[in-house]
Order: C-alpha cells, then sequence, then structure tokens
C-alpha cells in the first residue's frame, strides 16, 4: 500500500514545519528568517501552484499566505486548505488596513491575520498561538461538568460549531436569550482553543458607566485626571494574550463603539492620557440578547463594528428548543447543588419531569437552575414533585400571568417593572430623573429596562 499521500506524524525532535506563500523575495527572507530564528522550519513558495504541491508531501504545523499571488488569492489557498487539511492553521498576510480582507480571510476560515509592513512582534505571537492549538482528536471536550450538556439536535451543532471556532482567532458574536449559556460558549471556546493558558476577561458592557468606559477598556496614565494616582491598566492589558468577552455589547455608547472597533482592526490601544499605542493580542468573543442587525439599521450600533464583530455567528438554542434535555439537565443542576449542600441528590418524580418538560422556560438554563434550587430547599421528602417545582400555572396552562402563583422571577419582574414605570411617572419620562429616584445609573436603568422589555 503506497504511503505518499498520508499524512503521517513527525518524528521526535524534527523542527515544526512553517509553508510561506509570498511572491516577494524580501518578505519570503524575512519571514524564513524569523521563524528560524523560533526554531521552526520554513519551506518559502512564491504562488498558489507550489503551496498546492508542498501541501501534497509535506505535513506542516502552519500556513503563513499573501493575499495577492502571481496566479490568484490567498483566500482561494485557505479554501483549499480548508477542504483538504482540515487541521492546518493557516494565516494571512493584508495589505495596511485593509479591513474588508481580514474579515473574508477570517470567514472562509483563517485562523488569524497580519497587517504589512509585518510587525516582528506580532507575528511571533500569532506563531506561537497557531503552534499551541491542541489537537483535533485530543482530549477535553465539550461535555462532563463543565461542559454543554444535551443530547438535542440544537446543542450538537452548537458542539461542532465550538469545536471549529476553538481553532480560530476570529471574533465571534454569539447570540440568545437571557440564560440560555452565551457566557458558558465563550467559556469553551476560550478553553478549547491555543489561548486556554492565558486569561478569560468576562465584561458586561451595561454595568459600566459611560464616562468611565475609555478608561476601563484601555488603562490610563498617571494624572491623567482627577483621582488617576497611579497607572492602571485595561481590560486589553489584562487579556493579552487571552480572550475578551464583551457580554451585552449591544450597551456601547457609539462613540466607545468607535474605539473598540480600532482597537480590534489595529490591534492596538492608547491608554488615558498616553502618546502612544501599545500592541495587544486580544481574541475578542461578543454576546448580547439583542439584535444587533436590528440596531444596527435604527443607527444604534455602528455597522463596521457589527461586520467586525460578527464574523463567526454562534446561537445559542433557547431552553424549550432542546425540550429533550431537560430532564437530563435538571438531574445534573440538582447533583450540583446537592453536594454543594452535603445532601443526597434527591429524584424527580415522573410528573415533575413531564412538567419541567412541559414549561417554556422564558430564562432558560438560569431559570432552570433556579427552579431546582428553589425545589431542593422547599421538598419535603427525598423526592422532588410537580407542586415542589412551584411552576407558574400560566406558562403551563396558557392563562394569565396572575400576582398569585407565578414563579419567584416573574414576581421579582413585575414589582421591578413596577418600581420603574412609577419612577417614569414621577418624572415625566425623564430616564435620567427616574434612574436619580431609582438609585442607580441610567446605563443599569437602560439594561434593566431592556431586559424586561420596556424599550422601544
Amino acid at each position: 500500500m503506497s504511503l505518499k499521500n498520508e499524512r503521517r506524524p513527525r518524528c521526535r525532535g524534527e523542527a515544526k514545519r512553517v509553508l510561506v506563500v509570498d511572491d516577494e523575495a524580501d518578505i519570503r527572507e524575512l519571514l524564513d528568517l524569523t521563524l528560524a530564528r523560533m526554531g521552526l522550519h520554513a519551506d518559502c513558495v512564491g504562488s498558489l501552484a507550489e503551496a498546492r504541491r508542498m501541501l501534497v508531501g509535506q505535513r506542516y504545523q502552519l500556513c503563513l499566505t499573501d493575499m495577492r499571488l502571481p496566479d490568484g488569492e490567498g483566500l482561494e489557498l485557505v479554501r483549499h486548505i480548508a477542504a483538504t487539511v482540515a487541521d492546518l492553521p493557516v494565516a494571512v498576510i493584508t495589505a495596511h488596513g485593509s479591513a474588508e480582507n481580514a474579515v473574508s480571510a477570517l470567514k472562509a476560515g483563517a485562523f488569524d491575520y497580519i497587517a504589512k509592513p509585518v510587525s516582528l512582534d506580532q507575528l511571533r505571537g500569532m506563531v506561537k498561538s497557531a503552534l499551541e492549538l491542541p489537537s483535533p482528536d485530543s482530549d477535553g471536550g465539550i461535555g462532563g461538568e463543565s461542559g454543554l450538556l444535551g443530547q438535542s439536535t440544537a446543542i450538537g451543532q452548537v458542539r461542532m460549531l465550538i469545536d471549529r471556532v476553538a481553532r480560530s482567532q476570529a471574533p465571534v458574536h454569539i447570540s440568545g436569550e437571557s440564560g440560555s449559556g452565551k457566557e458558558l460558549a465563550a467559556r469553551l471556546i476560550h478553553t478549547l482553543g491555543a489561548r486556554r493558558d492565558r486569561a478569560f476577561v468576562p465584561v458586561n458592557c451595561g454595568a459600566i458607566p459611560e464616562n468611565l468606559m475609555e478608561s476601563e477598556f484601555f488603562g490610563y496614565r498617571k494624572g491623567a485626571f482627577t483621582g488617576a494616582s497611579d497607572d492602571r491598566e485595561g481590560f486589553f492589558h489584562v487579556a493579552d494574550g487571552g480572550t475578551l468577552f464583551l457580554d451585552e455589547v449591544a450597551e456601547l455608547p457609539l462613540t466607545m463603539q468607535v474605539k473598540l472597533l480600532r482597537a480590534i482592526q489595529e490591534k492596538r490601544v492608547r491608554k488615558v492620557g498616553a502618546t502612544t499605542e501599545e500592541a495587544v493580542d486580544v481574541r475578542v468573543i461578543c454576546a448580547t440578547h439583542q439584535d444587533l442587525k436590528v440596531l444596527v439599521e435604527k443607527g444604534r450600533f455602528r455597522q463596521d463594528l457589527f461586520y467586525r464583530l460578527n464574523v463567526i455567528e454562534l446561537r445559542m438554542p433557547a431552553l424549550r428548543e432542546c425540550r429533550e434535555d431537560i430532564p437530563m439537565l435538571a438531574q445534573h443542576i440538582l447533583g450540583r447543588l446537592a453536594r454543594a449542600a452535603d445532601l443526597e441528590p434527591p429524584l424527580l418524580t415522573a410528573p415533575a419531569l413531564e412538567a419541567l418538560q412541559g414549561y417554556p422556560f422564558p430564562g432558560n438554563v438560569r431559570e432552570l437552575e433556579n427552579v431546582m434550587e428553589r425545589a431542593l430547599a422547599l421538598m419535603a421528602g427525598d423526592r422532588i414533585d410537580v407542586v415542589d417545582l412551584n411552576l407558574a400555572p400560566s406558562q403551563l396552562t396558557g392563562a394569565t400571568t396572575s400576582a398569585v402563583g407565578g414563579s419567584l422571577q416573574d414576581h421579582l419582574d413585575q414589582v421591578e417593572r413596577q418600581a420603574i414605570l412609577d419612577a417614569l411617572k414621577q418624572s415625566n419620562n425623564n430616564r435620567t430623573a427616574a434612574a436619580r429616584l431609582l438609585g442607580v445609573t441610567f446605563r443599569s436603568l437602560r439594561y434593566r429596562m431592556a431586559r424586561l422589555g420596556m424599550n422601544e
């Protein structure tokens, strides 16, 4: 049997190999020298045809390709590698400021991109990240205690997409209802990728006062403003080498959206009060329960930022779309809660499981966790029955929700909604004044109103 085209593992001690594709001899020489200093062997070619020939007979750990080649586009090579050598990360070299080319490459399956003129520090960081990718068949999938549980088709599709996007550095936009597990998905993408040993920095964009956003994201220099007694690093610096997770990104004001766009495109940030920019290596994952496309149409979210953040979209399904997973999830959550309380995990009766599967769970997995925690605390025997669940009758029968008989979250939402309505009435619908009356920030009020469906 011929082994000519089989991809055999490298021998121990053999240098990792990189395929460099660029039609400029000086660029090939620069990349070859830089890679050699990193202990890597580079095969340098100047065309698509030569690259395809090299891929047939040699195994590589990374491919670097220019976007423009004499016999075609670098995107053609990205797609060819994605179709034939799926486990080979390929990075593209784009013209300076060519955001459209960079996004096109990432959408086509590129691991990452670097702009000309090539920054050797950025190049070395990108190469190091690519070579640290776990092998596709390695252990550490996304099931288990901290993983994404469920056997439904919808969850299976999410798992497959998470596995794929984890092997890229492309920005990811995670959409889905509140409580559907968006942050869990972001953490899994981070954990399964090359950045797993670096920081995962979650940021709730709706919880930061607008006047503090720039300094929180980019840091500041001593003396930049009153109270800046020392230098401070921002979220981008803390996440350098790792992942920055922007939850509720739709809450960012337009002025901040401009600055975020530049940081993502240029991979550089400027601290407040500084005169120079600093390079940062951050993968951005964002999430929101709002429809960003609608916000773009309304002029409340920048189209160019949406274009950069939405390179890969991952939609988390609502729990009601995965009803067959509810029994497994409920038992898993009960087991975790019982262990934390040093109790034996109780059993869920068949009627209780049937009731759970028939409930729409507007709060998704987060609401299921609340229901299980309440049932564990209030159950009378050693098992949980329908009465212990205390599910809202209106959600089970289709009747109108009443003040009596609703779930705890329903009651809390109703109280919060009424308090906001009273404050708005008292302030003649002036939201700034209403926020002051409620003792919260304006941005916090906006976030609460959006969560309760009280905005436009």
